[in-house]
């Protein structure tokens, strides 16, 4: 099955992709384009997936990522780095034609950023620690610190877990409540007494926004309950399995 990339208008005409689990060499648990390098997937089938991600967005680049730590870190990236001297953080940014940025999920939540006068594109992973923690204004305040201006700033969010797939417990939406009460709207009662649903990427959105991002575009599509097309962490621990895919977002600065 080819790559087809999932593109956003919000981000047109800048090189990018959301691309899900179809295409690909991986067999088993990892059966299409798992592209994590921390998985137990077969070395091989990793690196060849990695390089057929990056030529079905932006074949002459060279692909840029991350050693992801749930952080709000964002790093400004120049030139290429090895896969085996990735930066510990979870966002990158960068104004370099020929980089390929490149953000992993398997339900968290990857934002691509860019200004197209610019030039200034970035990435970010949102899981929810990341996501409380600031990621998306640490990546903005990157990108305006190659030259951006988040007035022009457009953002995408690509595949998550989605709100009816996301139960959490009551001291978790504490953590969001205990930082803005504003938060609870984010949350709806369960399906089990003391369980709350979470929508991530709405919160993620309302984060933007109040950063002063005026154009944003959410997907809405739920990495959990669509398995023909997404890896997800949470489907394979539901299931008992003993391993996930990863999943890759991408955007580059035109060349």
């Amino acid at each position: 099955m080819p790559i087809q990339p999932i593109l956003s208008p919000a981000l047109t005409p800048i090189p990018h992709g959301f691309l899900g689990r179809q295409g690909g060499v991986s067999t088993g648990l990892y059966a299409g384009l798992n592209v994590g390098l921390g998985s137990d997937d077969e070395r091989a089938a990793i690196i060849e997936n990695r390089r057929l991600a990056a030529a079905a967005v932006a074949p002459a680049a060279r692909l840029v990522t991350l050693h992801q730590v749930h952080s709000a870190e964002a790093v400004m990236v120049a030139e290429p780095f090895a896969d085996d001297a990735r930066p510990h953080a979870d966002a990158l940014v960068t104004d370099r034609p020929g980089l390929l940025l490149g953000i992993l999920t398997a339900d968290c939540v990857p934002v691509l950023l860019a200004d197209a006068r610019s030039g200034v594109v970035g990435a970010a992973h949102a899981g929810w620690k990341g996501a409380i923690a600031g990621v998306t204004d640490a990546t903005i305040a990157a990108m305006e610190r190659l030259g951006a201006n988040r007035d022009r700033i457009a953002a995408a969010i690509g595949p998550c877990i989605g709100r009816a797939s996301y139960e959490v417990d009551e001291a978790f939406l504490g953590r969001f409540a205990a930082a803005d009460p504003g938060n609870e709207r984010f949350f709806r009662d369960g399906r089990r007494a003391g369980y709350y649903q979470f929508d991530i990427e709405a919160y993620v959105v309302a984060r933007l926004a109040a950063a002063g991002i005026v154009r944003i575009e959410a997907l809405g599509l739920d990495t959990y309950a669509d398995e023909a097309r997404f890896f997800s962490y949470r489907r394979a621990t539901h299931r008992g399995e003993p391993g996930y895919g990863r999943q890759i977002s991408l955007i580059a600065v035109p060349g």
